[in-house]
């Protein structure tokens, strides 16, 4: 079972956004706060990322910055340039005008700068476990020899985007899908090297968690305990359990009981199964235990959670 593809698909909603643009000098790109979590990818050219909070950030050629909080930010060409609002619209694209400079067309010169952006639509509720550790911003600068299938998923996206071929649609939605685990990856795995990793990158580094994460993903159902889940690692039941709190920040159960209830919840979403199936499938043999779990987790009655998200 791999628990960093199971939890990103599980807080992942909706398809996921991206745009490929040509950008003259000056120009300036203000994005207001919103659910969704973003990246900014330098195709060519520079660029300047403007956190809300924090100092910016210079942008090179192949440079990637992920924003995992939703949190407002700008990206413009210099830091004293005027700023546009712009605003994602419900297909997922940004209501952008026309680049300002030369007029777009086979004459026109090259743009000073190519970026590619993208949307992820987020349930804040379950990618808060995932994400919390992140900064702000992630800046991922491109290296000769690092990070080679993240470079090689933005390449891809960015001819999908820039040829617009057929099945170019189902195609940059997986890229997309693909791009936000490689962004992850290289950012846990920076961590690691730099010698702090922590939360999900320290959790999924420990044998004795990452092996009791992988039964909890594997089969829910189960009844699990701390003992059971501490022999996966080869630990007795009190070292695992501090090992686990430590590492994930919670107990292991109470791990096991929100695993439980983001799977219902994507289930109630995307599949039409009854309420006493889904609590079947979530290690429930009473519906009205299950019944009452998710009202606790999510605030509201598994059927009224479904009528909303239909």
């Amino acid at each position: 079972m791999d628990v960093l593809s199971d939890v990103v698909a599980a807080m992942r909603t909706g398809r996921p956004h991206s745009a490929r643009r040509d950008k003259y000098a000056p120009w300036g790109l203000r994005f207001a706060a919103a659910d969704e979590a973003g990246f900014h990818v330098v195709l060519r050219g520079s660029a300047w990322l403007i956190p809300a909070e924090g100092e910016p950030v210079a942008l090179a050629p192949g440079d990637v910055v992920f924003l995992a909080h939703g949190h407002g930010h700008a990206l413009a060409s210099g830091l004293d340039v005027p700023l546009r609002e712009v605003r994602l619209l419900p297909d997922g694209t940004w209501n952008e005008s026309p680049p300002s400079g030369p007029t777009a067309g086979p004459s026109s010169c090259c743009p000073d700068t190519v970026t590619l952006c993208g949307t992820y639509r987020l349930d804040r509720s379950r990618a808060r476990r995932l994400l919390a550790e992140l900064p702000e911003v992630v800046h991922l600068p491109a290296r000769v020899g690092t990070h080679r299938s993240l470079r090689a998923a933005v390449e891809l996206l960015g001819m999908e985007l820039e040829e617009n071929q057929p099945g170019t649609d189902a195609i940059v939605t997986s890229l997309l899908d693909t791009l936000l685990l490689y962004i992850l990856r290289a950012w846990w795995q920076s961590e690691r090297e730099a010698g702090r990793p922590r939360g999900w990158a320290a959790a999924l580094a420990d044998p004795a968690v990452s092996a009791a994460l992988r039964a909890i993903h594997g089969d829910p159902t189960h009844p699990w305990t701390v003992e059971e889940l501490g022999a996966t690692g080869g630990l007795s039941r009190a070292a695992f359990a501090r090992r686990f709190a430590a590492l994930v920040g919670e107990p292991p159960l109470t791990y096991l009981t929100w695993w439980r209830m983001t799977t219902a919840g994507r289930l109630l979403r995307h599949d039409d199964l009854s309420l006493r199936q889904v609590a079947e499938r979530t290690g429930y043999t009473s519906e009205f235990a299950f019944a009452k779990a998710f009202k606790r987790e999510y605030g509201v009655a598994p059927g009224r959670y479904r009528r909303g998200n239909a």
